[in-house]
């Protein structure tokens, strides 16, 4: 079994104000699009930016074999959205855009109400597969390419870009905590006996305080001392998998020409101890990325996507 994610960059039918233009782009994209999910061959892989349903739908009809879909009914103002894109037919458990309580709204811009809800809705949902039950939720957290008033993607001063960066980080940091409380519900404990998986764009590398708060108790990362020593926190944990992937491509995204790897799977114990295999790209070739700058618009026309699919080889 392979699960992945996937950010697929602005998937849109054309026509619309943020996909491509014309046909020809669209078909260029989603040929560029199924050739990578037909390398990579997912069981099940968790998806961002879905601006048109009905693409994601195009998309899968491009694919051999039968392919279900699920998505998120939150999405956020481009109406982008999470879901997945699976072999076996996923049931739904949980579509939440909600904080949890007790935590408060936050700040997302200079004059705008405070936000309570997070930009696109986390949605959880399982499959079985040969009499294994997988539970997986997939999110895409707020981006790090930050949109000042007026629709600017420059700042007018360096203070409005410190604002505006720390707006963004105040709510990223809400979103995976509103994360982390849905795996907790997936969990509910027993993450040595549950196969969970938590799948997404987290806008953030490995060792970014948001990132690191999906993770649980510290102290058993993959690579540390206390890996190989089971205790009382590996039933509440969740292990990021970007450790097993070769170094060479461990990357997900490419900013001003520096490789990053912000889009993660994070799995519970007993789920890790079935990990066999981890990389970037498919398991057949690299897949080239485009280095994007402050302004997605530029790949409007772009065939395939900016993001290259994260994914992990399950065996049970």
């Amino acid at each position: 079994m392979l699960l992945g994610t996937w950010n697929l960059e602005n998937l849109y039918r054309p026509g619309g104000d943020f996909g491509p233009r014309g046909e020809d782009a669209y078909k260029a994209k989603l040929a560029a699009l199924a050739s990578v999910v037909a390398e990579l061959d997912p069981t099940l892989l968790g998806v961002q930016e879905v601006g048109d349903p009905e693409a994601l739908e195009d998309l899968a009809a491009m694919l051999d074999g039968d392919w279900h879909i699920a998505l998120s009914e939150h999405p956020d103002s481009r109406g982008i959205r999470v879901g997945f894109l699976s072999r076996p037919k996923p049931r739904k458990i949980t579509d939440t855009n909600a904080f949890p309580e007790p935590m408060r709204a936050v700040q997302s811009d200079d004059d705008s109400e405070p936000v309570s809800r997070t930009g696109r809705g986390i949605l959880t949902a399982e499959i079985t597969v040969r009499g294994t039950t997988l539970t997986v939720a997939v999110c895409h957290l707020k981006s790090k390419l930050l949109t000042y008033p007026g629709k600017r993607f420059q700042p007018r001063d360096e203070g409005e870009r410190a604002r505006y960066g720390a707006y963004a980080l105040y709510r990223r940091a809400a979103e995976a905590t509103t994360l982390r409380t849905v795996a907790d519900g997936l969990l509910d404990g027993k993450g040595k006996e549950r196969n969970v998986a938590v799948l997404g764009d987290l806008n953030d590398e490995v060792t970014a305080a948001t990132t690191q708060i999906l993770q649980g108790p510290p102290g058993s990362e993959i690579g540390t001392p206390g890996f190989e020593r089971p205790d009382k926190g590996d039933a509440a944990r969740l292990w990021n998998i970007a450790p097993l992937i070769p170094e060479e491509q461990r990357f997900s995204r490419v900013h001003s020409g520096r490789p990053e790897l912000i889009d993660h799977i994070l799995v519970s114990r007993l789920l890790l101890d079935q990990v066999t295999g981890a990389g970037t790209g498919t398991p057949v070739r690299e897949t080239p990325l485009p280095s994007v700058d402050e302004n997605p618009g530029t790949r409007r026309d772009a065939a395939g996507s900016d993001h290259a699919p994260v994914w992990a080889r399950i065996e049970p």
